[in-house]
């Protein structure tokens, strides 16, 4: 293959959520439409899905959960509701804002997701970020920062997507919540260089979730990356000197979930027994996604490869 012109790494996110996640990220490994995994270790199948990626050597990485089902460290903390389960993506915010969480407790929480990942896999996460991008979150992105450089965890995800504002196909209260996780992205990346962690140049998958994932639209979100990042790639050293852009597309790909089977502790939810599940894995994996790939000289690698 000619000199790449964007080493994409395409990382399937909630591995262990369910053994049908498990099998549609590994079919869409196995088909050449991933190239990594991030692991919720509180997923009622993260043992069974550490043991696919080794079978299958599939580049694994944490995703840390603090949001939604158990936590790892028990009894009940500040980060539990009165049931005992995690707060959920909005109420995690809420309680933060708050000012009822206890930045301690976000800390043993997540050295515990880290030593049961290392437990589960036999090695440390290359790579870490958080589900419901709770990492880049005020107080939390510090704490998570802390946790990386502690355990030399070198790589992070940075949600900030070029084309997002231009993208006509979010409803309202998507737009409003992305463009929130933005400006904590934003605001999280002097923490994050701070304290030496690396992310890949351009950031990809806000635009290209669920129904909105189709092959136009994925063309469209490496046009937007391919502009955003050569003005901050590195050169290649190659012959010609052209920069090789680095992304990171987050997708969500599966079989839907099936009811009363999956998630971490609260049974599965609506977004893993969506339809949108299957409906992102056959995108993955059209041919014609992967033809694109390599007329546009796209490599998908892991992170260990940029």
């Amino acid at each position: 293959m000619p000199q790449p012109r964007v080493m994409l790494v395409v990382t399937g996110d909630d591995f262990g959520y369910c053994p049908r996640r498990n099998q549609g990220i590994v079919d869409c490994f196995q088909a050449g439409g991933i190239s990594n995994v991030s692991l919720l270790v509180n997923g009622c199948a993260a043992k069974e899905a550490a043991d696919l990626a080794k079978r299958h050597s599939i580049p694994i990485g944490l995703h840390a959960n603090l949001s939604e089902g158990l936590s790892v460290c028990q009894p009940a903390s500040t980060l539990t509701n009165q049931h005992g389960f995690l707060r959920g993506k909005m109420g995690f915010r809420q309680a933060l804002e708050r000012g009822q969480l206890s930045m301690k407790q976000v800390e043993l929480e997540l050295r515990a997701q880290v030593r049961l990942f290392r437990d589960l896999t036999g090695h440390l996460p290359h790579h870490m970020d958080g589900h419901q991008h709770v990492h880049v979150l005020p107080g939390v992105r510090e704490v998570f920062a802390q946790v990386l450089s502690d355990f030399n965890i070198p790589f992070t995800r940075v949600p900030v997507e070029p084309g997002l504002h231009s993208c006509p196909a979010l409803p309202a209260h998507l737009r409003r919540f992305y463009a929130q996780v933005e400006k904590d992205a934003l605001d999280s990346i002097p923490v994050f260089t701070r304290y030496g962690i690396r992310w890949p140049d351009v950031y990809l998958g806000l635009t290209t979730m669920g129904q909105n994932m189709s092959v136009p639209n994925l063309q469209r979100a490496l046009g937007h990356a391919l502009a955003t990042g050569l003005s901050s790639a590195t050169p290649s050293g190659g012959a010609s000197h052209q920069p090789v852009v680095t992304a990171e597309l987050m997708v969500h790909p599966g079989y839907p979930s099936r009811p009363q089977e999956g998630g971490c502790g609260e049974g599965p939810d609506d977004f893993s027994r969506s339809a949108d599940r299957q409906h992102e894995l056959s995108v993955l994996r059209d041919p014609a996604l992967l033809a694109l790939y390599s007329q546009e000289r796209v490599q998908l690698c892991a992170f260990k490869d940029i």
